[in-house]
Parts: C-alpha cells; sequence; structure tokens
C-alpha cells in the first residue's frame, strides 16, 4: 500500500501537456471514436449511407449554384470532381471545430465523475471526422477513375503524398480552434450558437467553391493570410493537379496552424481547472 505507479494532482500552470499520457489512454480515445459513430446514427433509417449522401448532395448543389449559375471558373477540372475535392477537406475541418467545440458542455457528466486527459475527447473527435473524409476521398478517386475511363486527365504524380502531411494540418488547425471555442463556451454559451454561422463565413472566405485566381491581386496577400485558403489550393493541385503552389503562403499557414494550436492547449489547460463550476 506503500507503492503508487499513478500519482493524480491538479495541474497548476497553463503549458502542463502531457503527451506520454495521452498515448496511455489511446484505447480510451478509440473507445470515444466509436462511441460518436454508434450515438451519430441511432434510430436513423439510412445509418452510416448518410456518410455518402451529405457529400453527394451537397456538391450536387455546389455544381448547380456556382457551376452552372454563377459560371464560376473550376481550373479546367469537371465541375462535380472541383467541388468533391473542396468539400472533402472543408468538411472534415468544420466538422473538428464543431464536434470538438463542445466537448466541456456535452460530456461535463462523464468528466465529474472519473478522471482522464481532458484532451482525449477533442482528439477523438478530430480522429471520428477523419473516417468521414476518408469515405469521401475513397468517393473522389472513384468518380475520378470514371472520368480518365471517359477521357479526362488529371496531372497527378508523387506529389500526391502531400495529402497526408495537409490532412495532418487541418486536423491541428481544427483542433486547435475547436478548444478554443470549448474552452469559452463554458461561459459564455452564446458562442455555440455562432460556431455555425462562423464556420459558413469562414468558408465563403476560402477557395471552396471558386479557384484562387479569382482573387483580385490587390487583396491576394491578405486573402492568403486565412490559413485555410493556401491548404485548399495545395490540396486541389496534389490531388487534381488544378492551380499552382505557394508553398510561401503554405508556410505561413503552418505558423498560424501551430499558434492557434498553442494557444488552445494553454486556454484549454486552464479552463479545465474549473469548467465543473461553470457548466
Amino acid at each position: 500500500m506503500d507503492q503508487f505507479t499513478t500519482h493524480i494532482k491538479s495541474k497548476r500552470g497553463w503549458l502542463e501537456f502531457d503527451i506520454r499520457e495521452l498515448y496511455q489512454y489511446r484505447d480510451l480515445i478509440f473507445l470515444f471514436v466509436k462511441r460518436n459513430y454508434s450515438t451519430r446514427y441511432k434510430q436513423t433509417i439510412l445509418g452510416p449511407l448518410w456518410l455518402i449522401m451529405n457529400p453527394l448532395i451537397t456538391v450536387s448543389l455546389y455544381a448547380m449554384v456556382f457551376g452552372k449559375i454563377a459560371d464560376l471558373s473550376t481550373d479546367g477540372v469537371p465541375q462535380f470532381v472541383f467541388y468533391l475535392c473542396s468539400n472533402a477537406i472543408w468538411t472534415y475541418f468544420a466538422t473538428c471545430i464543431s464536434s470538438t467545440a463542445g466537448t466541456f458542455t456535452a460530456n461535463a457528466g462523464i468528466m465529474g465523475k472519473v478522471y482522464f486527459p481532458r484532451l482525449v475527447m477533442p482528439i477523438s473527435s478530430v480522429l471520428t471526422g477523419l473516417l468521414d473524409m476518408a469515405i469521401q476521398v475513397a468517393m473522389l478517386f472513384i468518380i475520378m477513375i470514371g472520368y480518365v475511363l471517359g477521357g479526362e486527365n488529371f496531372n497527378i504524380n508523387f506529389s500526391i503524398v502531400l495529402s497526408l502531411v495537409i490532412t495532418l494540418q487541418v486536423a491541428l488547425l481544427g483542433l486547435g480552434c475547436g478548444i478554443i471555442v470549448a474552452a469559452l463556451t463554458t461561459k459564455y454559451r452564446d458562442l455555440v450558437i455562432l460556431v455555425s454561422f462562423g464556420i459558413q463565413l469562414w468558408m465563403y472566405a476560402s477557395p471552396v467553391v471558386y479557384t484562387i485566381d479569382s482573387i483580385p491581386d490587390n487583396y491576394y496577400k491578405l486573402y492568403m493570410l486565412n490559413p485555410m485558403a493556401p491548404i485548399i489550393n495545395t490540396w486541389r493541385k496534389v490531388i487534381l493537379g488544378a492551380g499552382e503552389y505557394d508553398f510561401y503562403f503554405w508556410g505561413i499557414s503552418w505558423i498560424v496552424t501551430f499558434g492557434i494550436l498553442f494557444f488552445g492547449i494553454v486556454l484549454f489547460n486552464r479552463v479545465e481547472k474549473t469548467f465543473m463550476d461553470t457548466v
């Protein structure tokens, strides 16, 4: 009884972040991922088929409104492929924010009863969205194969491996933004309502339904400071071969990503100590 293998104590510093502890709770992370999927499609008729139906309906609307009616350029890429490619990475980012934003309020009952690293839940939300994105990317490649058989040519090369790096960056950026909102919503519940509205505005401020070439030269540098703009631009380049690389602003987006993630973890650790008193 005099020997202890685990010592649980309150966090005192704002920068306390134990990666080894998170790794020890990896099984719990995957249990939360499994729970997220089982509860999401519980008592639904189509169930997991919504993972396919949602992007198809969304992209079809994009193709009709922005492709046919607005006649926006897609860099010579078939409209459906263009929008499905952009939607895959953007939906993952939006899902990371929206699902992570409710971490404290949605799981207050569990957190008040048992100890585990609180970052386990935001991380599990990010991993949950990763499977959704994988399904969309698989759909994208199947449709691209159909276009190739029909004579279409996509300029794809070995740079496609950068898609894994971009996915990691989007996960980190979404996690950082999500835990910032999660920390603030413990005291300011209005942010929960504003999250979905803010994500929609962010989407139109990012090149999801249009190309970078649509941005006037006078506003290009300011526009590219949006971290998602160079991310989506690079994503389309490595997946479809459309557009041009801009490694300078992509590098800046990495700096912004780490800055947001660092600030989010600091704020998360700060709120974690007292959130049970405010939730």
